[in-house]
């Protein structure tokens, strides 16, 4: 297996190539309809009105009507999505869709798996938003596609192409905790040259995260990202994709002097901090033949990531490089895609090819781990087929089987219909299974005496359906949609303590399930109006040992909501921007429900219960010109109190304004 990767790594690397979803599709088609491109390996955008699976499109006006400057906060407004941080801007974020774990959302980025090859996921607190970028939500079972991490889903953001959002652009903004951000971006086309270059950078001194703290946990967030579109010959394309970022942010450390007031609990720890320097490339080419009706397309891609925590390694003591991690993904893709069929009847044939090889190394630790390389190879065949009927009807089928070199071949499906009925119903369902491998850090022991690796882990498994009705009105001037879904995972990756407090992870024997409801609704109303809503219930039941009554010391078996999920979570955005006036606003209202946590200043852990909370945000901007726009924003305008993580304090209300130029 290792020849066949090498042999393939070499043709994709040296041949102009693409990745497994196009990054150079644009954003809606000619009609101005949305498309999406992450739910097929065919390179082809879909209209989202054909895709069986729950998609949700977050779009470039969205991003900019709601001032967004982390992604992970708009994700917030996404059905089915939770979003939990360790606090600050630049603190370690995790999204989980449909009441799965944060590593089992796959995150694409302009076609790049961008996920730690070393933690196994994606760190949403080191991707600052761009100028121009939309955002694909693909939930459900997804690895009959994009083989592991796929089990909850996939998110890919993409930066806009020059066609799509030409010229130069300059943002600058300040507020609230000392924070300063700017943007620039520069693109357009020229000749047979598309091109887009941009970059974002946001500082911040922060707050407190330690309850009752004084210690202000700041961070450097830098984004910087390039793509190019080179049309070589009508039917030949050439993409690349370049981007670095760049987090230095603040962290508290856990009180862990045991009988001490405040055991367990979020401290100040000055000078205790962490880098996270990610660097991601993509070349891809294309090749249409027998006019546009096959295409061929090669790909080579890497992501190297790197992160360093910065500690003290006793009160009063300097602090110094603690702990250090490196990982490394190479990965080659090849796919093809026959196009047949009359225009009332399309068919569409698919293959792929995805050669991949991850590597990983603990860089620094100070309980003796194993500082060398690891590395696993994998081989996956993807077999795709696609059907639509009057562009009202689709159906598709995939099926992946994937060629481990660590772990046993598996194989992976999804099968996906769509209906557009009469009077603007449609019906659409979805059942596929998903595989998420254990990762670097779950398979070895990084912290000797303190967490031990099994490995003899095997990966985790789930299988899942959905079945929904969307119903528009006025020419979808108004569209609602309604969505049950049922998952099942086998295998699931947990961590057991022993008696030392070392940590041990382990397979669960037993099945865990995740069942909801996803509600959304978007309108158009009247002149420059427009709602967008979400509404999820989820049933999410997991086991956990915990504390069951800490003045005793009593321990238990929790059976009830998984923690970091809430039962109910939901969103409304109503935004005014009437077209020709100046001025535009946006209101944001974000309610999430009751949610459990866990507390490790007891073993094992105390079981707690955060209470609900609603945020409410305003943003608004007027344009001086044509080509100067000035703006402001109220994040957490009633100013609650409230907490996402158990311990971890959250920012107050805040206020921003600043300034875009356009040329």
């Amino acid at each position: 297996m290792t020849k066949t990767f090498v042999s393939f790594l070499a043709i994709a690397v040296t041949t102009p190539a693409f990745s497994q979803s196009n990054p150079g599709q644009p954003t809606t088609d000619a009609k101005g309809d949305t498309i999406v491109v992450t739910a097929s390996r065919s390179g082809d955008a879909t209209p989202i009105d054909l895709i069986g699976s729950s998609v949700t499109v977050v779009n470039d006006q969205t991003m900019q009507d709601r001032q967004v400057r982390v992604v992970s906060d708009v994700l917030r407004d996404v059905p089915g999505l939770a979003v939990s941080r360790l606090g600050a801007v630049g603190s370690q974020t995790q999204v989980r869709i449909r009441g799965a774990e944060g590593n089992h959302t796959l995150v694409l980025i302009d076609g790049i798996k961008a996920s730690d090859p070393y933690a196994g996921e994606y760190d949403f607190g080191t991707l600052v938003a761009d100028e121009n970028a939309k955002i694909e939500v693909l939930r459900g079972q997804q690895s009959a596609l994009y083989g592991s991490d796929a089990i909850g889903g996939v998110i890919n953001y993409i930066t806009l192409t020059g066609a799509e959002a030409p010229g130069f652009k300059l943002r600058a903004e300040g507020g609230s905790m000392n924070t300063f951000s700017g943007g620039a971006r520069a693109a357009g086309v020229s000749g047979n040259l598309d091109y887009a270059l941009s970059s974002s950078y946001i500082h911040t001194d922060g707050y407190p995260v330690a309850v009752g703290g004084t210690r202000d946990v700041g961070s450097d967030n830098l984004g910087a990202s390039g793509k190019l579109i080179w049309t070589a010959a009508p039917n030949f394309h050439v993409t690349a994709v370049g981007r670095y970022s760049y987090t230095n942010a603040d962290t508290d450390d856990t009180n862990n002097a045991y009988g001490t007031p405040g055991y367990g609990l979020i401290v100040d720890s000055p000078g205790v901090h962490f880098v996270n320097k990610g660097l991601y490339g993509l070349l891809r080419g294309q090749l249409d033949l027998l006019e546009g009706r096959w295409t061929n397309a090669l790909s080579g891609q890497i992501a190297d990531t790197k992160r360093t925590g910065y500690d003290s390694t006793s009160i009063g003591a300097p602090v110094v490089a603690a702990s250090g991690d490196h990982g490394r993904r190479v990965k080659g893709s090849f796919e093809s895609a026959f196009r047949f069929g009359s225009d009332a009847v399309q068919q569409r044939v698919t293959f792929a090819l995805d050669a991949e090889r991850e590597s990983e190394r603990t860089t620094v630790s100070q309980y003796g781990a194993f500082l060398g390389w690891r590395h696993t190879t994998n081989i996956g065949a993807v077999g795709e087929y696609d059907l639509t009927v009057d562009d009202r009807y689709a159906l598709g089928a995939s099926v992946r089987h994937d060629g481990n070199s660590r772990f046993a071949d598996d194989t992976t499906f999804r099968v996906q219909g769509s209906a557009k009925l009469s009077a603007g119903t449609r019906l659409h369902a979805a059942y596929g299974t998903g595989i998420k491998a254990p990762s670097f850090s779950e398979l070895f022991d990084y912290y000797v005496g303190r967490y031990i690796g099994n490995a003899s882990l095997k990966p985790e498994k789930s299988k899942g359906y959905e079945a929904g009705v969307e119903q528009s009105f006025l020419d979808r001037r108004i569209v609602l949609d309604a969505t049950w879904f049922d998952n099942r995972l086998t295998d699931e990756i947990a961590t057991a303590y022993d008696a030392f407090f070392v940590a041990h992870p382990y397979n669960r024997t037993d099945r865990t399930k995740q069942q909801g409801i996803e509600l959304s609704a978007a309108a158009k109303i009247g002149a420059g109006w427009r709602l967008d809503a979400s509404y999820t219930y989820l049933h999410a039941p997991q086991k956990v040992a915990v504390t069951t009554n800490p003045a005793t010391f009593a321990t238990g078996t929790f059976d009830g909501q998984a923690v970091r999920r809430a039962k109910t979570i939901a969103s409304a955005n109503l935004t005014w921007a009437p077209e020709g006036q100046r001025f535009s606003g946006t209101l944001t209202v974000r309610y999430n429900g009751r949610q459990n946590d866990v507390f490790y200043g007891y073993f094992p852990p105390l079981l707690i219960n955060e209470r609900s909370f609603t945020l409410v945000n305003l943003n608004a901007s007027y344009k001086l010109t044509k080509s100067i726009e000035l703006f402001a924003r109220v994040e957490n305008l009633l100013d609650r109190n409230y907490f996402e993580v158990y311990s971890y304090a959250t920012p107050g209300r805040a206020g921003y304004g600043g300034a875009r130029v356009r040329f």
